[in-house]
């Protein structure tokens, strides 16, 4: 129940306890800054590659773009907090900067499932319409694709945050790893239960209907290549197909997970639950550019011209 004693001027910060039961916080806190620090590193490679070289500025580019934009966001959002936790042991964290950083955490889990949505659609087209896929995927339309994902994401998460932002507040503690909507509501004076149910809404929406379109739209992909009667070209789509899979498994496979476990009644305790977030905050973001800079045949010869000084 709402107590009427606590109002959100009542919390000016928030205090992170998510580590304090772990050991070793030190190691841990060295591995997410190597991993986020690699994280701006191969993804800032992949933005520098592409918008210097202007013949790459092409909608498959356009959209790893994106994507890169997406995962910088979504990893400052969430790494920040923990390193400074872990190693610079700074654990109270303001209520306006809690809230704001969980509104770009959220956006970057959003956003990274519209996008790969999009490159999904963009596979399709390039697979199934191959001698229209220039008149119909353009570089306009791509950024205006985009720039709806983006607005969808700020409508979507703006309105969850507007919510946690305005609910009556009891404890000043985080329990998990970093500021995010759950954190927030277990933090406040309010049965959760009908704040949770917003956001599964939100995650069903995003699971069952974005990943369940990506998999049909891969499906129809695997059976077009099926069809394929030259080798060269056949092998050609495979390994661009593989590379989309394994970043949409790194992404949605903890949130599977988590679902799963839940389904057939397995209670997850704190550290599951923090564990579930700290992995699609900093595997996939870092994964993702990896895979696009070792299968992208372009990336990988602006990346070798770099490397050993070529013209």
């Amino acid at each position: 129940m709402a107590n009427e004693n606590y109002t959100v001027n009542n919390i000016g910060s928030f205090i992170i306890i998510g580590f304090d039961h772990l050991q070793n916080q030190t190691f841990l806190g060295l591995l997410i800054l190597i991993s986020y620090m690699l994280i701006l590193l191969v993804n800032g490679i992949n933005l520098c590659i592409i918008s210097a070289n202007r013949h790459l500025h092409k909608p498959m580019y356009i959209l790893i773009c994106n994507i890169a934009v997406v995962d910088i966001m979504f990893s400052s959002s969430c790494s920040t907090t923990m390193i400074s936790v872990l190693l610079a042991e700074i654990k109270t964290v303001s209520f306006y900067s809690c809230i704001s950083r969980t509104f770009f955490a959220h956006l970057g889990d959003i956003t990274e499932g519209l996008a790969l949505t999009l490159m999904a659609v963009d596979q399709l087209i390039a697979i199934r319409l191959p001698l229209r896929y220039h008149s119909t995927v353009t570089n306009s339309r791509i950024l205006l694709f985009i720039f709806l994902t983006w607005l969808a994401g700020f409508a979507i998460i703006g309105y969850v945050i507007l919510i946690a932002a305005n609910v009556p507040y009891c404890q000043p503690v985080i329990r998990y790893v970093f500021c995010n909507f759950a954190s927030l509501i277990r933090a406040a004076c309010v049965d959760p239960e009908p704040y949770f149910f917003i956001t599964a809404m939100i995650s069903l929406g995003t699971i069952c209907g974005l990943f369940l379109f990506i998999l049909c739209t891969y499906a129809v992909l695997a059976y077009s290549v099926t069809k394929l009667s030259n080798s060269s070209s056949k092998n050609q789509m495979i390994n661009t197909c593989l590379s989309h899979l394994i970043v949409l498994v790194s992404f949605y496979a903890p949130k599977l997970v988590s679902i799963l476990l839940t389904r057939i009644g397995v209670v997850l305790n704190l550290t599951d639950r923090n564990a579930i977030l700290i992995v699609p905050a900093l595997v996939s973001p870092l994964i993702n550019p990896v895979v696009y800079c070792t299968r992208t045949k372009e990336i990988r010869k602006r990346l070798a011209n770099v490397f050993l000084h070529k013209k």
